[in-house]
């Protein structure tokens, strides 16, 4: 695949969804759980790569998650995942999210984090990516 499909493809499989924060994923300092925060960045990074290749695709690993600022209840988060790096296998996202005030505009990044997901196959054993065309 040329680097004009690629980053093509990368651009179209860009993932972003917004969630309101409710106290049922707020700890007693009423801002989220950093392991809810992680389940919604791994869960975007699983929908971005799925976008990215059409394949079945895994978690393998989590790498330098930075927790920048709380995320207060009654906020509204938005997560976007991007492709970062294609390898023959596998490939890695970065994830961030954002905190938007519910009642302003004020917008601040709050977490990162880097997940690298690995194609597999039906038995899943891990399979070279579908990236031509």
């Amino acid at each position: 695949m040329n680097i004009e499909k690629l980053n093509e493809r990368i651009f179209a499989s860009e993932t972003r969804i917004f969630k309101a924060v409710f106290p049922n994923t707020t700890n007693h300092y009423d801002t989220m759980f950093g392991g809810t925060a992680m389940h919604l960045m791994d869960e975007v990074a699983f929908i971005t790569a799925t976008r990215f290749s059409r394949m079945r695709m895994v978690t393998v690993s989590s790498s330098k998650i930075d927790f920048k600022k709380p995320i207060p209840h009654g906020t509204i988060i938005e997560l976007v995942g991007r492709v970062t790096k294609v390898g023959v296998t596998s490939l890695k996202v970065n994830v961030e999210i954002f905190i938007e005030e519910m009642y302003s505009e004020s917008r601040e990044k709050a977490i990162s984090g880097e997940f690298s997901l690995v194609a597999i196959d039906e038995e899943r054993t891990p399979i070279p990516l579908a990236v031509a065309g």
